[in-house]
């Protein structure tokens, strides 16, 4: 399982690219291999302030939907408009062309909280 190391990492198996005060989330491979298929993604929440573990959006599997949750607070700046017409991205690239959302930081977001790639993969035991 592919779990790159310049990345953060939560529990609820989205990964973090931190870029200054903007972060990049998706899922992890793990998250996407488990799911299965991916035939849908929902994000309503663009120019929404959310807070850490708040559901800024949901996956949708051919057998399952399943609720994504915000690693961090601060404000949705963007969605990767190229999963409206290929979801499929997230199993094909889910670190890459399959992100999903851009985040502004928000100045009381803890970014230590996160896990490193080492410790989300002693996660899955």
């Amino acid at each position: 399982m592919n779990t790159p190391g310049e990345l953060k990492y939560t529990k609820d198996h989205e990964w973090i690219k931190v870029e200054g005060n903007i972060a990049t989330i998706g899922i992890t491979d793990f998250a996407q291999s488990e799911l299965g298929d991916i035939v849908f993604v929902d994000v309503d929440s663009v120019d929404d302030d959310l807070s850490s573990g708040d559901v800024f959006g949901s996956v949708e599997a051919v057998k399952t939907v399943s609720d994504l949750f915000l690693p961090l607070s601060g404000k949705v700046t963007a969605f990767n408009s190229d999963l409206e017409n290929e979801p499929e991205l997230l199993n094909s690239d889910p670190y890459g062309k399959g992100w999903i959302i851009k985040l502004d930081i928000g100045d009381d977001a803890d970014v230590s909280e996160l896990l490193s790639a080492e410790q989300y993969q002693e996660s899955l035991g």
